[in-house]
C-alpha cells in the first residue's frame, strides 16, 4: 500500500463497538515525537462536558490516554512543588478537587433546595424536584472535563502560532471549514448540527461521523479561520458564506474605488419597511381586498347587472357603492403606508461622513456605497456593515452597543487589525490600496469570514484575515469612543441586520377570516335560494303557460330562462350580504384606531408621545391576544442601572431610605437602613474601617476605562463593557471614591480629595462558569490584596470562617435585596504575603502562556488564590424597570395571557428580570435547557414531558412552571423532530424565557406558535433586533424607546413604554373586540330580515323576479337608514367601563375564546333574522291582505311593500336599540334618528323622483300610507312582536343563564363594592413566599460583561495621553 502522503488525512474508528467514537489520526512523514493523536471525541461540542460514551480501544486511544494521564500528573507536580514549598495553613487540595477546577452549585451550601412539609407532600415535591433545575444552575455548573472538546482544541490551535504549519493546526483548520460550511450552508437551514457531505443530499451526519475531505494545498495555509465563539446561529437558510457555498464563490470589495465597485452592482444603502411601492401597490391591494370573499361576490353580482335584461334592478346600485367602497380602503391603506415612507426617509436622510480625496464629506445614508471609506463618531449610529481600520482608542479599539441587534446592553469591544489601527488620519486612509474578499451577504450576526489584502502602500504587500472582532454591524450604536474609521462591506438590504427582517406581511385578523366563511355559507344559501326560485319559476311557469300568453313568453328556450332566471335572482336577493359591511367594518376600526390615538392614559409625557395605531385593521385583534412574545432589554428595562444599596459589615445603607425602616439600635444590634450621606458621615468616625476598604473595592476591581468628559456627571464618563460594573464605580464615586486615571499598569483613586495610586498586577476575568472577577493590587501602604466581587453563591463558599465576618446578616439582607428584584453581588478581599504572591504569579504566567486549555489553567490557577476571603458586604444595584412592568404582567397574566420573554441578554440576566417585573414568582419550578446537541435537548424535553404527565391529575401546580432555554438549545427545539415536544412543553408553562437568541431565532419562535396554535400573539419590542418577531406575530407593538425607532415603525402599533400595553389590551382591545363582533352580527342580521322577505313575496308571484320594494330603496336601507347604527354600536358602545375591565382583567377571557363571534353567534342572528323575516311578511301579509280604503280603493304592491319595508325597518332599529350597552347622543342620533330620517325622507322622495323619472313607483303614494291606520297598525303591531321574542330571551340569558360580564355589569350599574377577600389571600402568598425563600435562595448577580479580553483591553489604555482627533 505504500507510505502515505505527507498532507493525508483520513478517519479511522478503531475496534468495532457501535458506540465507539472516532478519532482523527494525523498521519504524515515525521518522526514518532512529532506524531500526534487527537483525543477529542466529534460528538458534541460541549464546553463542560457531558455523560462519556463507551471508548474504543485501540492503539490511539491507549497513547493519548497515557498522554493525557501523564500531562495531568506532572501539572499536579508543579502545583503542589509551587504552592507547598511552603505550608499553607488551614487549606488543602486533593488531586479530585483540582481537577474538578471550580466549585459547582451542586455543592454550594445555599444552592440546595430541600422541599419541607408532611408525608402527604413528598410524591408531589418529588415530581417538582424532576421539573425544576434551578438548583443545578445548568449553564454555569462546571462539570468534571473529559479532556478538551472539539471546539476549544481549536481555539487552542489559534493560540498556538508557533505551530502553525503542524499537522495539528492543519486538522484543525480542516475541521473548521467543514463545520463552518455545516452552519453556514446546511440545506434546511435549520438543522445546524446535520452536514451534507460529498453530495449525499439524503444522508445526515452527527457530530460524531463528519466525514473530512482533503484540503486543496491554497486551502491548507490561507483564507480566515471561522468564529467559533459559541453564539446563537440563525435558523434559516442563509446565503452560502466566504468559501461555503461549494464553489468557493466571494466578494471583492475595493477599497475607496466607486468606480471599480460599480461593476459588481451592490446594493445601495436605501431601506424600506413599507408595505408598498408604487409599482406593487396596486397588486397587492387588490389581492388583499378580494381575498374577502364579500368583494369578490359585489364584484361579480355588479358584473352580471349589466347584462341587458337580467337585472330586477338599476344596474348601478351594486358596481356603484362597491367602488366607493374601493375606493375609501384603498386611500386609508395609501395613508398609513405613506407613514411608513416617511419614517423610512428620514432613516435614508441621516448623515454619514464619507472619505472623498484626503476630506471627509456628508453624504446622506441612502448615498453610501460598497468600498466607502467613513468616519463615524460618539453615540452616532452604524450606517452600514463595516470592517473596522483605526480608531481614537489604544490599538484600534472601540465599543459598540449592540442591543438594536441582540438585545444585550453589555458593550462590546472590538479591535482593528494591528496592520490598519496606525492609519489616523484621512492622509493615511487615502494611501491605503488594496481590497477586501468577504463571504457573500449572510444572516448570522455572531460569524465574519474574509481577507484583507494590501497592495503596496503603508503596509506592504500581504494578506490579512478579517473574523467578527473587526465587524461593526449596522444597527449598533457607537458607545465611548470619539470616532472610528471603516470601510463599508454591505449595504441596505444586504446588512446582516436587514437580512434577519422580513418583508411587511398582510395581516388578515381572525374575525375577518370567520366573517369570509360565514359570507361563504350564505351565498350558498343565496344561490339555493336563487336555484329554488328559478326551478319554481319554470314550474310554475310551463304548468300556468296558457294563462301567460299576455307575457309573449318564448318558446323552446327553456334551459336559457332558467340560467337568466339564477341570475336574476342572484342580483334580486345579493343583499343577503350587506355590501355596506366591508367599507363599515374599515371606517369603524379607523375611528377605533383613532380612539387609541387620542387615549390620554397612554401619552407619555416625559417624551412627548402618544400611542399610535400604525394601522386599523388589526384593531379587534388586541381583544383576542392569549401570547405575547416580549423582548427584555429596552421593552421591560430601561437600559439603566443605578447602584441602590449595600450591606457592609451587616449594616445596610440605601440611596432613599422610607421613614418606617429608617436605622435604630435595638439591644445592640442596628436594625433598619442608613442613606448615603450617614454612610459618608460613617467613614470619617471609627466605623470607617469596613466602608473605607469596601468602597476602596468597588473603585479599583473592574476594568472600567475612565474619560474625561465636561458634559459627564461629575466631569468623568466611565466606559464599562458592563453597565453594572459603571453602576459600581459611580456608585464609589458617590462615597467619595472617584476612579479617574487608568494606566496600563496602575490606576489612580480620588479617595475623598486625596489621589491615591494602586498598582495593578493581575485581573482573574470574570466568566460564566467563575461567576466572579477578582484583582490582585499593590495598595499605595505597600500590601498586596485580592479585590474579589461575584455571585454569593461562590462568595461565601470561599470565606475564612474564622474570620467571624457577618455572613448570616449579610445573607438576610442580600434575601431582602432579591425580593425587591436587585441584583446582588457579594464584596470579599484577603491580604497577601510577597511570598505567596510570586509562587502564584508564576503558576499565572504560565497558565497565561499555555497552549493547551488555557483558560481552564486560567480559571484553576485563579482558584488557589481565590480563597479565605474576609467578607465585606454586598451590593444591590437596581436594573431599572420600566415603570409598572410588574403590575402590568401580573394583570395579563389574569387575563389569561401568557408571557414569553425572548431575549438576546444572558440566562442569569434574564432569569432576574423575570424574578424582578413578576413574570416568575418566587413558588415557580425552573426547567432549564442548556443543551449541547440535538439529542440531549429533545432528550431533556422528552424526560419533562414525561414528568409532568406522571404528575398530570396529582398536586403538581402548572401555573408554577416556568421554561428557560438559550438560543443553542433553541436552535435544536426549532428542528423539525423536535418543535412539537419543545411547543407542548412551553404552552404547559406559565411563563417561557428564552435568552441569548438572535433576532431570526425570535421571529421562528412566533412563528412556530403561529402555526401549531390557533391562537392570536402579540409581539412587543423597541429595537431593530425585534422587527422579524413584531412582523411574523398576529399583531405587532413597538416601544418608541432608547433602541430607536425602527420597531416601532414596523410594528402595527406604537406605544412609549411596556405598561400602556395593559389599557390597549384589556380595555381598547376589550371593547374593539366585542363592538366589531355585534356591528357585524348585526350588519349580517339586518340584510337577511329584509332580503328574505323577498323571497316569501316570490312564493306569490310566481317566481317571476319582481321586487317587493322599489329598487333605491332596497340600496337606501344599507346606505342610509340602518347604516348609521352598526357606526354607533361599533365606535361607541361599551359593555363595560375601562374602569371594570381593568378590575376585573377576566373579562379578557372572552375575546380570547370567542364569546361574543363565532359560528354558532352568527347562525344564532341568521336564525333570528329568517324568524324576524317570517313574522314581518306573513303577519304584515295577513293584516294587509283585504287593504280597502274609505273610498274603496285599495294601495297596491307598492303601498303594500312600503309597509312592510318600514316594518322591516322599525324592527331593526329596536333590535339595535336592545343590543346597545351605553346609550351617548350619537346613538340617539343613530337609532331613532334613522327612523325619523325615513318617515321624512319618504314624501320628499316620492315628490322629487318622479320628476326627475328616477323613480315613479312612490308617486302619488304619500297620502295612502300616512293616512292609512293600517299603516301604523301594522308597523307597530309586527316591531312588538318580533322584540318581544328578543326581550324574552335575554331576561332569560342574564337571569338564568349569566355570564361573568353579566354580574360585572349589575356591580357596575349599581357601584356595589368590590368586595373580595384580598387580604386572606394576601397573608396566605406571603407565607407562601417566606417560606419558599427560607427554601431555596435564588438571587440573580449583578454581571453581564462580554467575557474574556478584558485584562488585555486594560493594559492597552493610558487614559493620561492625549488621543488622536483623526485628522
Amino acid at each position: 500500500m505504500g507510505p502515505p502522503n505527507q498532507n493525508q488525512y483520513y478517519m479511522t474508528a478503531f475496534g468495532g463497538d457501535d458506540e465507539a467514537e472516532e478519532h482523527l489520526v494525523l498521519s504524515g512523514h515525521t518522526d514518532s515525537s512529532q506524531r500526534s493523536y487527537l483525543h477529542s471525541p466529534i460528538v458534541e461540542d460541549d464546553e463542560f462536558g457531558a455523560t462519556p460514551r463507551a471508548q474504543a480501544r485501540g492503539p490511539a486511544h491507549q497513547l493519548s490516554q497515557r498522554r493525557v494521564g501523564r500531562e495531568e500528573r506532572e501539572r499536579n507536580e508543579v502545583v503542589r512543588s509551587a504552592l507547598y514549598a511552603e505550608p499553607l495553613q488551614d487549606y488543602e487540595y486533593s488531586d479530585a478537587y483540582y481537577d474538578q477546577g471550580s466549585f459547582t452549585s451542586l455543592s454550594k451550601p445555599y444552592g440546595r433546595r430541600d422541599y419541607g412539609g408532611d408525608g402527604n407532600d413528598d410524591e408531589q415535591y418529588r415530581i417538582m424536584e424532576k421539573l425544576d433545575d434551578s438548583h443545578l444552575d445548568r449553564e454555569y455548573v462546571s462539570r468534571p472535563s473529559r479532556g478538551p472538546s472539539m471546539y476549544q482544541r481549536m481555539r487552542l490551535m489559534d493560540e498556538g502560532g508557533d505551530e502553525d504549519d503542524t499537522a495539528l493546526r492543519r486538522a484543525s483548520t480542516l475541521l473548521k471549514r467543514q463545520l463552518s460550511k455545516r452552519r453556514s450552508g446546511a440545506p434546511d437551514g435549520a438543522v445546524r448540527r446535520s452536514l451534507l457531505a460529498n453530495g449525499a443530499s439524503s444522508e445526515s451526519y452527527g457530530e460524531g461521523n463528519i466525514p473530512l475531505q482533503e484540503l486543496s494545498g491554497s486551502e491548507r495555509h490561507s483564507g480566515p479561520l471561522p468564529n467559533d465563539a459559541g453564539e446563537p446561529e440563525s435558523d434559516a437558510a442563509p446565503t452560502p458564506a466566504f468559501g461555503a457555498d461549494g464553489s468557493g464563490s466571494f466578494r471583492t470589495v475595493h477599497i475607496g474605488n466607486r468606480e471599480g465597485n460599480a461593476a459588481y452592482k451592490y446594493k445601495h444603502n436605501k431601506v424600506s419597511t413599507a408595505k408598498y411601492n408604487f409599482l406593487t401597490f396596486l397588486p397587492k391591494f387588490l389581492y388583499e381586498q378580494f381575498s374577502k370573499y364579500a368583494n369578490v361576490f359585489f364584484l361579480f353580482t355588479g358584473c352580471i347587472q349589466q347584462i341587458s335584461g337580467v337585472s330586477p334592478t338599476s344596474r348601478w346600485t351594486t358596481i356603484v357603492p362597491l367602488a366607493v367602497v374601493l375606493a375609501a380602503t384603498a386611500a386609508k391603506e395609501l395613508a398609513e403606508d405613506l407613514k411608513r415612507h416617511r419614517s423610512d426617509s428620514d432613516m435614508n436622510k441621516s448623515k454619514a461622513r464619507v472619505l472623498v480625496g484626503t476630506t471627509f464629506e456628508e453624504h446622506a445614508w441612502r448615498d453610501v456605497v460598497v468600498g466607502d471609506i467613513v468616519r463615524v463618531e460618539n453615540r452616532d449610529a452604524i450606517p452600514a456593515d463595516l470592517v473596522l481600520l483605526s480608531s481614537s482608542e489604544p490599538e484600534g479599539m472601540c465599543y459598540i452597543e449592540t442591543s438594536n441587534l441582540d438585545g444585550e446592553t453589555n458593550l462590546k469591544v472590538k479591535q482593528a487589525l494591528p496592520e490598519t489601527a496606525g492609519m489616523l488620519t484621512p492622509a493615511d486612509l487615502a494611501g491605503l490600496n488594496g481590497h477586501l474578499k468577504t463571504e457573500l451577504p449572510n444572516d448570522s450576526l455572531y460569524t465574519f469570514e474574509g481577507t484583507l489584502v494590501s497592495e503596496g502602500g503603508k503596509i506592504g504587500f500581504r494578506e490579512m484575515a478579517l473574523d467578527p472582532t473587526q465587524v461593526l454591524l449596522r444597527g449598533a450604536i457607537l458607545r465611548n469612543t470619539d470616532w472610528i474609521y471603516a470601510v463599508v462591506v454591505f449595504t441596505g438590504h444586504e446588512t446582516k441586520l436587514m437580512r434577519n427582517a422580513t418583508a411587511a406581511p398582510i395581516k388578515r385578523t381572525d374575525v375577518e377570516k370567520t366573517t369570509n366563511r360565514q359570507i361563504i355559507f350564505l351565498f350558498v344559501i343565496l344561490l339555493l335560494l336563487a336555484v329554488l326560485s328559478a326551478v319554481g319559476s319554470q314550474v310554475l311557469t310551463s304548468r300556468n303557460r296558457d294563462q301567460l300568453a299576455y307575457l309573449m313568453l318564448p318558446d323552446g328556450e327553456g334551459a336559457k330562462s332558467f340560467v337568466k332566471n339564477i341570475l336574476t335572482f342572484i342580483i334580486l336577493y345579493n343583499n343577503l350580504i350587506p355590501i355596506s359591511l366591508i367599507v363599515t367594518m374599515e371606517v369603524v376600526k379607523f375611528q377605533q384606531a383613532q380612539l387609541i390615538n387620542a387615549d390620554m392614559d397612554m401619552y407619555d409625557e416625559s417624551t412627548d408621545t402618544p400611542a399610535l395605531a400604525r394601522t386599523s385593521s388589526l384593531v379587534e385583534e388586541l381583544g383576542q391576544v392569549e401570547y405575547i412574545f416580549s423582548d427584555k432589554t429596552g421593552t421591560l428595562t430601561c437600559n439603566i442601572m443605578e447602584f441602590r444599596q449595600c450591606s457592609i459589615n451587616g449594616v445596610m445603607y440605601a440611596d432613599v431610605v422610607e421613614p418606617g425602616k429608617r436605622a435604630r439600635v435595638i439591644d445592640g444590634e442596628v436594625v433598619g437602613q442608613y442613606d448615603f450621606v450617614q454612610l459618608r458621615e460613617h467613614m470619617r468616625d471609627e466605623r470607617g474601617a469596613g466602608p473605607r476598604e469596601f468602597f476602596q473595592l468597588l473603585a479599583t476591581c473592574h476594568t472600567v476605562i475612565p474619560e474625561q468628559r465636561a458634559e459627564a456627571v461629575g466631569g468623568i464618563e466611565y466606559q464599562a463593557s458592563s453597565p453594572d460594573e459603571g453602576a459600581l464605580v459611580k456608585g464609589a464615586a458617590l462615597a467619595e471614591y472617584v476612579f479617574h486615571t487608568r494606566r496600563p499598569r496602575s490606576i489612580t483613586v480620588s479617595v475623598m480629595g486625596e489621589d491615591q495610586e494602586f498598582e495593578v498586577l493581575n485581573i482573574n476575568e470574570f466568566n460564566s462558569t467563575r461567576k466572579r472577577m477578582s484583582a490582585v493590587l499593590r495598595c499605595p501602604d505597600g500590601a498586596i490584596r485580592l479585590y474579589c466581587k461575584g455571585a454569593d453563591t461562590v462568595i461565601l463558599e470561599r470565606l475564612d470562617e474564622t474570620r467571624g465576618a457577618p455572613v448570616a446578616t449579610t445573607l438576610r439582607h442580600l434575601e431582602e435585596y432579591a425580593t425587591e428584584g436587585l441584583r446582588t453581588l457579594c464584596i470579599a478581599m484577603r491580604e497577601i504575603s510577597g511570598d505567596e504572591y510570586r509562587r502564584w504569579s508564576a503558576l499565572h504566567a504560565k497558565a497565561a502562556t499555555t497552549l493547551t486549555n488555557r483558560q481552564q489553567e486560567l480559571d484553576r490557577v485563579a482558584e488557589l488564590i481565590e480563597r479565605d476571603l474576609t467578607l465585606l458586604g454586598a451590593t444591590a444595584i437596581e436594573d431599572k424597570l420600566q415603570d409598572g412592568v410588574p403590575q402590568t404582567i401580573y394583570t395579563l397574566a389574569q387575563a389569561g395571557i401568557k408571557i414569553w420573554v425572548l431575549t438576546g441578554d444572558r440566562q442569569e440576566t434574564a432569569i432576574n428580570i423575570g424574578y424582578s417585573c413578576k413574570l416568575i414568582q418566587e413558588d415557580f419550578s425552573l426547567i432549564i435547557c442548556n443543551e449541547s446537541t440535538h439529542w440531549e435537548t429533545k432528550e431533556f424535553l422528552q424526560k419533562k414531558l414525561d414528568a409532568i404527565r406522571e404528575g398530570h391529575g396529582s398536586n403538581i401546580d402548572l401555573e408554577s412552571l416556568a421554561l428557560i432555554i438559550d438560543g443553542r438549545s433553541l436552535d435544536f427545539a426549532l428542528e423539525k423532530d423536535v418543535e412539537a415536544l419543545f411547543l407542548e412543553l412551553a404552552t404547559l408553562c406559565r411563563a417561557v424565557i428564552c435568552c441569548r437568541v438572535s433576532p431570526l431565532q425570535k421571529a421562528l419562535v412566533v412563528k412556530l406558535v403561529k402555526r401549531r396554535r390557533r391562537a392570536i400573539l402579540l409581539a412587543i419590542g423597541d429595537g431593530a433586533n425585534d422587527v422579524s418577531m413584531i412582523q411574523a406575530a398576529h399583531v405587532g407593538v413597538g416601544i418608541s424607546g432608547q433602541e430607536g425607532l425602527q420597531a416601532a415603525r414596523s410594528a402595527d402599533f406604537a406605544i412609549a413604554q411596556f405598561r400602556y400595553l395593559r389599557k390597549l389590551l384589556l380595555v381598547h382591545g376589550a371593547w374593539s373586540y366585542h363592538r366589531l363582533s355585534k356591528m357585524i352580527l348585526f350588519s349580517f342580521y339586518k340584510n337577511i330580515t329584509l332580503y328574505i322577505t323577498q323571497f316569501w313575496f316570490a312564493i306569490f308571484n310566481v317566481f317571476s323576479g319582481q321586487t317587493v320594494y322599489e329598487s333605491w330603496s332596497i340600496t337606501f336601507y344599507t346606505v342610509f337608514f340602518t347604516v348609521m347604527p352598526p357606526f354607533a354600536i361599533g365606535v361607541f358602545d361599551q359593555f363595560l367601563s375601562a374602569r371594570s375591565l381593568d378590575r376585573y382583567p377576566e373579562m379578557y377571557k372572552m375575546g380570547q375564546t370567542g364569546v361574543f363571534f363565532n359560528v354558532r353567534a352568527f347562525w344564532g342572528w341568521a336564525i333570528n333574522a329568517f324568524y324576524h323575516s317570517l313574522i314581518l311578511f306573513f303577519l304584515g301579509t295577513a293584516i294587509l291582505f283585504n287593504d280597502i280604503e274609505h273610498d274603496g280603493l285599495v294601495g297596491g304592491q307598492w303601498v303594500y311593500g312600503v309597509i312592510i319595508y318600514t316594518a322591516v325597518l322599525t324592527t331593526v332599529l329596536l333590535k339595535a336599540a336592545l343590543i346597545t350597552n351605553m346609550w351617548t347622543k350619537w346613538t340617539v342620533l343613530a337609532i331613532p334618528g334613522s327612523l325619523a330620517l325615513w318617515f321624512a325622507f319618504l314624501p320628499v322622495y316620492a315628490v322629487v323622483a318622479p320628476k326627475f323619472r328616477t323613480s315613479t313607483e312612490y308617486q302619488g303614494i304619500v297620502v295612502h300610507v300616512y293616512a292609512n291606520a293600517r299603516f301604523w297598525l301594522t308597523v307597530v303591531l309586527l316591531a312588538v312582536l318580533c322584540m318581544v321574542r328578543d326581550y324574552g330571551y335575554k331576561f332569560l340569558k342574564r337571569m338564568y343563564f349569566t355570564k361573568p360580564y353579566h354580574i360585572v355589569q349589575e356591580i357596575q350599574k349599581f357601584n356595589i363594592p368590590d368586595y373580595r377577600p384580598r387580604m386572606e389571600r394576601f397573608k396566605k402568598a406571603v407565607h407562601k413566599a417566606r417560606l419558599l425563600q427560607r427554601l431555596r435562595r435564588t438571587r440573580g448577580y449583578a454581571f453581564s460583561q462580554t467575557e474574556g479580553g478584558q485584562e488585555k483591553v486594560i493594559r492597552a489604555y493610558d487614559t493620561t495621553m492625549q488621543k488622536p482627533s483623526g485628522y
